[in-house]
């Protein structure tokens, strides 16, 4: 688990929102329109009294799953294609604008309808995290189990597991067992 503290918010808002299904216990926050819109609500991304529907539900899960294609590629894997079109056309319904302020910029939704809004301040953490630097560092584990999103803080920016206590120790301690008994984890005589 990523300590916070040092997670910038737009990082947070990005990760967080890939983490509402997690893998590897087929754990789904999204289960239904009602509770898509009091997740959005609570990152402040719609209004209390917004509307969505079954549909905007399965676009929302459908950029959730291109978004973790893309942190696998962040993290050196491939990221599945069919996944990134899905990506590509589900934004495509929902424009944004770019809008200035006294402060600076950001990205609002040009159409209306409270998904709209919501991926558009989804695509503006994006931005953000591609202004200053840290969209590469947002990846999901390399555990093909886990895939769980997070935020890569280390120096190097090498780190490959969610967590070294769990995914990387259960990865590193197979390597360790099938070297030990000559096996890979296929099977075969280890390389």
């Amino acid at each position: 688990m990523d300590d916070d503290a040092g997670v910038p918010a737009a990082v947070r808002l990005v990760r967080d929102f890939v983490n509402t299904y997690e893998p590897q216990i087929d754990d789904e926050t999204l289960t239904s329109p009602d509770r898509l819109r009091n997740w959005f609500v609570e990152q402040d991304l719609v209004a209390r009294d917004a509307h969505l529907g079954p549909a905007d539900l399965d676009v929302a899960v459908t950029v959730r799953e291109g978004l973790r294609a893309i942190l696998l590629g962040h993290a050196g894997h491939h990221a599945d294609p069919t996944a990134l079109d899905r990506l590509n056309q589900a934004l495509v319904g929902a424009p944004v604008a770019l809008r200035f302020a006294d402060d600076g910029h950001r990205l609002v939704a040009a159409g209306d309808g409270p998904l709209n809004r919501a991926l558009a301040g989804l695509v503006d953490a994006i931005r953000v995290c591609g202004e200053d630097g840290t969209w590469p560092r947002l990846k999901v584990c390399a555990r093909d189990t886990c895939r769980w999103a997070y935020y890569d803080a280390s120096r190097n920016q090498a780190r490959r597991w969610c967590s070294m206590a769990g995914c990387g120790n259960y990865i590193k301690m197979k390597r360790a067992y099938a070297v030990r008994t000559g096996r890979t984890s296929h099977g075969g005589p280890a390389a």
